[in-house]
């Protein structure tokens, strides 16, 4: 029987994506003491899934489908030494060009804005992240990768401003008959950078991006946003290219602690109530549908074999990992290190200190590209998959090794 597919599934969550590659240099380190010097450099993953900033962990992992370990190194070095500056324009000229346009655009109206022909597309250049793609990915290996059979498929989740519905952008190995869902389609396609930055432009703060595709429209070019918008079925599209088993990697923790609700008179910032509204496109489809797979495979296991047959449904072997830490309160310790210009652009929302709490730091949280808050992510994301060191082995059928 063929081996098992297994495929990788990353959220989004700007800079919260530093904590994928913690668990991913776990994984790594793990595999390896797992079984032993002679252990193939093979991605173990043959499908990838990435939405948002899990689209640019995806790529640079599929890209060198065939030296794992290699792409894991090269991912955590950039990760541990990120600056915002390489992701965003932080520096003042920058932000008065984007962000104060923007901002000017809101406080004074559309129709001054339309007189004075400002028209800002968000409110953060990402032009540099432009550049680090074509520096740190290179989507040229991709079909060579998937000819070579060292993957099955990558795909990367998009939200379509012109149409409305949520696009999956894959390239495989043999062709797949795509999916069409309620506003849901999966195209596809010869995956480059702009799908990637498309899939993680996110809201408001980061631009869309323009792509042409041939999809159920008939081949038009359309605007797309970050894919963790309207993304109502995030395991979808990995179970639909063939994936037996998920190995799914949170940018949240997966259940809030109940005793964490503060009574609070005052009315909330502008950067909290952001800040929830990011809380609900990034992490709350993904829960939600790990809940609704673990619901259908309860459901398979009281069938009958013989009815389990008859129907489109399988059950989902799934190994999820999620931070044990509020990134909240983690990102509320180094809102401090974000460059000046973004720190007084993010004061004007209701970010900062307010007596001895920080304020706004969820929002500021998918920003932070900056080494102190995505080391301490990655370190964390590296200690909760250790701490589950035999689940990890049994997901992957390796033997359970002793912690050193």
């Amino acid at each position: 029987m063929a081996e098992p597919l297994t495929a990788l599934v990353l959220s989004g969550g700007g800079a919260r994506a530093a904590y994928q590659v913690g668990v991913l240099k776990a994984i790594s380190r793990l595999r390896r003491e797992a079984l032993g010097p002679g252990c193939r450099e093979d991605n173990p993953f043959k499908i990838i899934i990435g939405t948002s900033a899990g689209a640019i962990n995806s790529a640079a992992l599929a890209c060198q489908a065939d030296r794992y370990d290699a792409a894991v190194e090269v991912l955590a070095k950039v990760w541990a030494e990120f600056s915002a500056e390489q992701v965003y324009r932080a520096d003042s000229l920058g932000v008065i060009r984007s962000g104060a346009q923007w901002l000017t655009m809101l406080s004074m109206g559309w129709a001054l804005a339309r007189f004075k022909r400002v028209k800002p597309r968000s409110l953060l250049d990402n032009a540099p992240l432009a550049e680090l793609l074509e520096k740190l990915i290179p989507m040229e290996r991709l079909p060579t990768m998937l000819a070579r059979k060292h993957l099955h498929a990558l795909a990367v989740t998009a939200s379509s401003y012109s149409g409305g519905e949520h696009v999956t952008f894959y390239s495989s190995a043999k062709p797949i008959e795509p999916l069409v869902r309620s506003q849901r389609v999966a195209v596809p396609t010869q995956l480059i950078h702009e799908h990637l930055l498309a899939s993680s432009a996110i809201p408001f703060i980061f631009p869309a991006k323009r792509i042409h595709h041939s999809g159920p429209d008939g081949g038009q070019a359309a605007w797309y946003g970050d894919g963790a918008m309207r993304q109502t079925a995030p395991l979808s599209p990995a179970i639909h290219l063939g994936a037996d088993k998920l190995l799914i990697i949170g940018a949240g923790r997966m259940n809030e602690p109940k005793n964490l609700a503060r009574s609070s008179t005052q009315y909330p910032t502008l950067a909290q109530i952001a800040g929830h509204a990011m809380a609900s496109i990034f992490l709350d489809a993904l829960a939600v549908d790990i809940e609704r797979m673990n619901r259908v495979n309860r459901t398979l296991a009281l069938l009958p074999e013989s009815v389990r047959h008859n129907t489109a449904l399988r059950p989902m072997q799934s190994l999820v990992i999620a931070p044990s830490q509020r990134i909240d309160d983690i990102a509320a310790r180094h809102v401090h290190h974000l460059p000046g210009p973004i720190r007084v652009l993010l004061a004007g929302a209701g970010v900062g200190k307010t007596g001895k709490q920080t304020q706004g730091s969820a929002l500021a949280s998918y920003l932070l590209f900056e080494a102190p808050f995505t080391q301490e992510l990655m370190a964390l994301g590296e200690a909760d998959t250790l701490t589950r060191r035999s689940e990890v082995a049994a997901f992957f059928g390796w033997p359970d090794t002793p912690a050193p």
